[in-house]
């Protein structure tokens, strides 16, 4: 293979390696491949330590592995070398594709750590990608949502903010804000001169008028992003658990024609339409003088006032009337129609026993999640923070509409700059990258 001998690294080179990093970049477990990432200034002369010497930038080539102070074998690999110009992190990189056995896994990292690199938190090498300016805070944010997503609906969220849509968003708002704050400090340096423009107002205005809308969006975008809450409600004994199994499409609640049998909320994951949903199945609704059963329905209550749809169950042969509490919007049921014909009213008619109605069901929750969740139009608000600060730059912005002095309508137009700058990363956010890091999955 044409290999060369590797030098031992010099004080020099190996001086900087307490910022280099590693970590496995594919899953835990055994595979037929797994992929170590390093990055950081020592990234090169570990490589050629470990390789014998390095391929051309981005371009995957085999080389035979080596324990840099006994010449042992690690393995045959596929290794690349990415140089900081276009690596990911911004700084120099590589990578080592390795057969899957931890073995191997453990000797090369071994290697790497004598070498003077140390093993990557969580989210290490996309903060370092943050900090070195390859992406803002709403990308990095992106990459762990594209890597948590359990749905398409979920991966074209997460690309679209990966591709710079909302971070372009808020920066063409945050550029007509220096204009206005330019403006407004002139002014105040040259009052005597009336440099003020009298279309700033109107400017405000307008910005306040597409933030608003911005933030009236439903929270879909979290919605999607964390997926919906679907409760399966109603009276004791009317099959919930029952509809929930059937649609989960596994046991996931005890069963049994004993009412209250169900005394907790019970939760299950399933994806309709592209969106993840969370279906809990909850207490039958009645007083109760068992305290067990009593907190059942508490919690029930509780879950269907924090639901983004309720499906409101009722039995076909004894249906009694339910209006389930909550501003979320409800799907009357009836169940058990392989015994009785469904009452008048109902808007979907099932037997959770014999499947009849199901698809239907499935059809009908589909729509629902989709037009609850829409990914159309403009790119959505995703996080809570994102939405704090676009609420306190608003709250600036008529602040500032409203002030009494040329200083402090600076002030309040300094205090919305800032805070969008937030959301992108650009001011201010040191305190909260230890937090957005820390949800990242090790290697990324």
């Amino acid at each position: 293979m044409n290999e060369i001998a590797a030098a031992p690294l010099s004080r020099a080179q190996q001086a900087p390696a307490a910022r280099t990093i590693f970590a496995p970049a594919s899953g835990s477990g055994r595979s037929a491949l797994t992929v170590i990432r390093l990055s950081g200034p020592a990234a090169g002369p570990m490589l050629d330590a470990l390789a014998g010497r390095r391929p051309p930038p981005r371009r995957a080539s085999l080389r035979t592995l080596r324990a840099p102070e006994s010449g042992e074998t690690l393995d045959h690999a596929l290794v690349l070398w990415l140089p900081a110009s276009a690596s990911y992190t911004g700084e120099d990189s590589a990578e080592f594709h390795l057969h899957g056995g931890n073995a191997v896994l453990d000797g090369v990292a071994s290697a790497l750590a004598s070498l003077g690199a140390r093993p990557a938190e969580p989210g290490e090498f996309t903060r370092r990608a943050f900090l070195n300016g390859r992406m803002d805070l709403l990308q990095a944010e992106a990459v762990a949502d594209l890597v948590e997503a359990e749905s398409s609906a979920q991966r074209r969220q997460a690309l679209a903010q990966l591709e710079g849509r909302l971070g372009d968003l808020y920066r063409g708002w945050a550029h007509r804000l220096l204009a206005l704050l330019a403006d407004a400090e002139a002014s105040i340096d040259f009052s005597d001169e009336g440099v003020a423009d009298p279309d700033n107002e109107a400017a405000i205005t307008r910005l306040r008028a597409e933030m608003r809308a911005h933030l009236a969006d439903d929270r879909r975008g979290e919605r999607l992003r964390d997926g919906l809450t679907i409760v399966v409600a109603g009276p004791p004994n009317v099959g919930k658990s029952s509809l929930v199994n059937a649609l989960a499409g596994r046991e996931v609640a005890i069963t049994a024609a004993t009412p209250g049998t169900t005394r907790d909320a019970l939760e299950t994951r399933i994806v309709l339409g592209g969106v993840p949903l969370t279906l809990v199945d909850t207490a039958g609704l009645r007083e109760s003088a068992d305290p067990i059963e009593a907190e059942g329905v508490r919690r029930a209550r509780a879950r269907l006032a924090a639901a983004d749809l309720v499906i409101s169950v009722t039995d076909a042969t004894a249906p009694i009337p339910f209006a389930p509490d909550g501003a979320a919007p409800v799907l009357a049921l009836a169940n058990k129609t392989d015994l009785a014909p469904p009452p008048a009213g109902t808007e979907l008619a099932v037997s959770a026993l014999t499947g009849a109605g199901l698809p239907e069901l499935c059809a009908r929750l589909a729509r629902i999640a989709e037009g609850l969740a829409r990914d159309s139009g403009p790119p959505p608000l995703t996080r809570a923070r994102h939405r704090s600060a676009l609420l306190e730059a608003e709250s600036a912005l008529a602040a500032a509409s409203s002030a009494a002095a040329p200083e402090l309508h600076a002030e309040d137009l300094r205090t919305a700059l800032a805070a969008l700058g937030r959301i992108t990363g650009t001011v201010g956010v040191e305190d909260i990258l230890d937090r957005i890091f820390s949800t990242f999955c090790i290697g990324k």
